[in-house]
């Protein structure tokens, strides 16, 4: 039998992933983000999909996973508003202000985020930090941009890198690039973000404070931990 101290990362994402559950509202449609922990929240979501109408998804991959499950997929733009949308995070804040973009969807997730009452992040413990920044920051940006933002973090401080795939540019889902921005101390998230999105050719930053979460559902050697914001 497994004990708290053995939980490995992979087990702690299936246990937030589980507990999610408890905030997907019977016969509405759930907001579902982008990950390896929403992937476990996918399967779980699979257990109850009699139980909703279905699900709008913040990528392709996901929407792959879910139609894959049998949960029908709307497009963001049929839908006026979510009860919930979870999602993971790579850093997260004791504001529950968020760094995500990762998985090169933070564009998409902050759309299907702004379309819900209620963010509900998904992370393990390694995720919590005090101030933003550790994590490299994904900035998604038009191309043609991508050296002129370059130098905009630079003269922060900023160690920027366009982000690979295969030897070639990352495109993410919308077309666009992405630059990782490292050595950044994010103290004040929402004028960093309002600033950010600001300069020409960002298409989105990996800062999540305008779409912040409401509950984190952090996995720890102890088991499921609740946060509130």
């Amino acid at each position: 039998m497994t004990t708290p101290a053995s939980f490995t990362q992979d087990e702690l994402k299936t246990l937030v992933g589980q507990a999610a559950l408890q905030y997907v509202v019977p016969g509405e449609i759930v907001g579902v983000g982008t990950g390896s922990t929403v992937n476990k929240f996918i399967d779980a979501l699979a257990t109850m999909k009699e139980q909703i109408k279905g699900a709008v998804s913040s990528s392709v991959a996901s929407t792959e996973r879910l139609k894959h499950l049998g949960i029908p997929v709307f497009d963001a733009n049929d839908v006026t508003s979510l009860a919930v949308y979870i999602d993971g995070a790579d850093e997260i804040d004791r504001s529950g202000y968020m760094i995500k973009g990762g998985g090169a969807a933070l564009t998409r997730e902050k759309i299907v985020a702004a379309l819900a009452t209620r963010f509900v992040c998904i992370a393990d413990a390694s995720k919590r930090v005090d101030v933003l920044g550790t994590f490299p920051l994904p900035v998604e940006v038009v191309p043609m941009a991508a050296e002129h933002i370059k130098r905009r973090f630079q003269a922060q401080g900023g160690d920027v890198s366009l982000r690979m795939h295969g030897g070639a540019p990352l495109v993410t889902d919308n077309g666009q690039h992405i630059l990782d921005v490292k050595g950044l101390a994010i103290k004040d998230p929402l004028a960093f973000e309002t600033a950010a999105n600001q300069w020409p050719g960002v298409v989105s930053v990996g800062v999540f404070a305008h779409q912040r979460a409401h509950v984190c559902l952090l996995g720890t050697a102890q088991g499921v931990e609740t946060l509130k914001y």
